[in-house]
């Protein structure tokens, strides 16, 4: 596999980026593509280990580790290190839908359950997939499949994120007529409106939108199921639905002051950027960090992404609070390999950031507990108090407030990013499946809802989650609708006879 000793001999490599300085000057990505003697390298380093545990795909601990898709990596490794890119890509499209998307969008718990690297660093997984692809777009290997044959039976999916599109993509690879409804103006989901362009251009979402297309699916936007056309009315007209319509309902910050102005959820603020850029809009977008000081509530990517999409409008500051503690430097033994490691990184965003105004914008251990605002009612000063760390009465460390640290923070736009809660309410209120913990309640094998012929696949169904699941869950649901209209219609032919 590779060169034998690679993994000893040649260190890995971070992708190249553009500098932190020059690059919060445009909204293009900021990652720069790695030549292709640098991945051949890199490739050699994978091992020739008796489990890859890097595509086995499982929740394991606190988080997923592996890939979920089970991806064949060690083989499209081995085929980039002998110099076979397009056998390379034919592997990789065995078990993904969309590299394109996953390589820039997934935080790779593949590279964190790499056995390279328990003695070494983790082979450059994530770098190698995105290098697969995106030749495979350049030399034109990426060309539509179109089915041999239709079956003559339809399929509607609802929601046009990665489950979604991965639900669409494998129903008309097995020949059924697959319509896609998006409530919104374009589609891709969160791939399109929630991430920054930084990370994903649109224009690499597009290009899968344009294949799929392509392919024969239908792509219908502006359409808002159960608003615009009824769950009955589609069951009428399509053999089955799947639902795919994300976890978009975020959660709150109920604290004093919240009903000020200037107080918003993060995707909000993400989508509305995003619109504005695309739609080249002149002025400002309705919600800008331009020449304010800004506070993200929240430690995640979503708060990562605040910060770096601030930094672009032109902040005056910008802090980012998180309830937990800084993350130590290396593996802590609770968190042993092969989950993906637990440790402080200092993520594109928060590089921007230090290079921007001289420090991490990160502030660990803070709970926020107040909103203060001017005589218009709009925010302008953010209370906190500082967490400490304590055991409890059985041991059991936890977070107490402790009332003698409390600082009050310049705000002029907060963004809460503390998370998603399910499926929004809508979609229980319009469509009328049942739920479940706040998601769309389906069987966890056959993905069926409680009506007959409607599945649920993705965020919706499995809560928030990471894009390879998505994928894993849109593969899995249009598998599942595949086999319940095989026998059904097997069912009405023996009826018929």
């Amino acid at each position: 596999m590779g060169k034998l000793t690679g993994f000893i001999d040649i260190k890995r490599e971070k992708p190249q980026e553009i500098h932190a300085g020059e690059r919060i000057s445009h909204w293009e990505e900021y990652l720069m593509p790695t030549g292709e003697p640098a991945l051949k390298d890199q490739a050699a380093r994978c091992m020739d280990c008796g489990t890859p545990f890097c595509q086995m795909g499982s929740d394991l601990g606190r988080s997923t580790s592996g890939c979920p898709l089970y991806n064949l990596i060690p083989e499209w490794n081995e085929l980039v290190y002998q110099g076979k890119w397009h056998e390379a890509y034919l592997r990789l499209i065995k078990t993904n839908n969309f590299p394109e998307f996953t390589a820039r969008a997934c935080p790779a718990p593949c590279e964190g359950s790499c056995t390279a690297g328990v003695v070494s660093e983790p082979v450059a997984i994530k770098s190698i997939e995105r290098a697969i692809i995106d030749k495979a777009f350049e030399e034109g290997w990426a060309t539509p499949r179109k089915p041999l044959k239709r079956t003559g039976l339809k399929a509607a999916v609802i929601g046009s994120g990665p489950a979604g599109l991965a639900a669409a993509d494998e129903l008309n690879q097995a020949g059924y007529d697959v319509t896609v409804l998006e409530r919104d103006d374009r589609f891709g989901g969160l791939l399109m409106y929630g991430i920054p362009n930084m990370k994903i251009e649109k224009k690499v979402v597009e290009r899968r939108i344009r294949l799929l297309e392509q392919e024969g699916i239908q792509f219908k936007g502006n359409v808002n199921v159960g608003v615009d056309v009824t769950m009955e009315e589609l069951r009428k007209i399509y053999d089955a639905v799947i639902l795919c319509t994300g976890a978009g309902k975020h959660r709150e910050l109920d604290v004093e002051g919240r009903g000020l102005s200037g107080i918003y959820p993060a995707m909000t603020y993400l989508t509305g950027s995003t619109k504005h850029l695309l739609n080249e809009e002149s002025g400002e977008p309705a919600i800008t960090a331009k020449d304010k000081h800004v506070i993200v509530i929240g430690g995640g990517d979503t708060g990562a992404d605040c910060v770096a999409t601030a930094l672009r409008q032109g902040c005056k500051s910008i802090v980012q609070f998180g309830k937990h503690g800084e993350l130590p430097k290396e593996r802590g033994a609770d968190n042993p390999w092969p989950e993906p490691p637990d440790v402080y990184t200092l993520d594109y965003a928060y590089a921007e950031a230090k290079e921007t105004f001289g420090s991490d914008p990160r502030q660990y251990q803070i709970n926020t507990t107040e909103f203060l605002g001017d005589q218009e009612g709009h925010v302008r000063e953010l209370g906190t108090v500082a967490l400490e760390l304590e055991s409890g009465e059985n041991g059991k460390k936890q977070y107490r407030e402790n009332e003698s640290k409390k600082q009050n923070w310049d705000a002029d736009l907060v963004l809460i990013a503390i998370g998603f809660e399910g499926a929004e309410d809508d979609v229980f209120e319009n469509i009328g499946v049942e739920a479940s913990f706040n998601q769309i309640k389906a069987d966890n094998k056959t993905y069926q809802t409680n009506l007959d012929g409607v599945f649920a696949a993705g965020d919706a169904r499995r809560g928030q989650s990471l894009i390879v699941w998505a994928i894993q869950e849109g593969r899995k649901a249009a598998e599942s609708v595949d086999r319940y209209l095989r026998e059904k219609h097997s069912k009405k032919k023996v009826d018929v006879g």
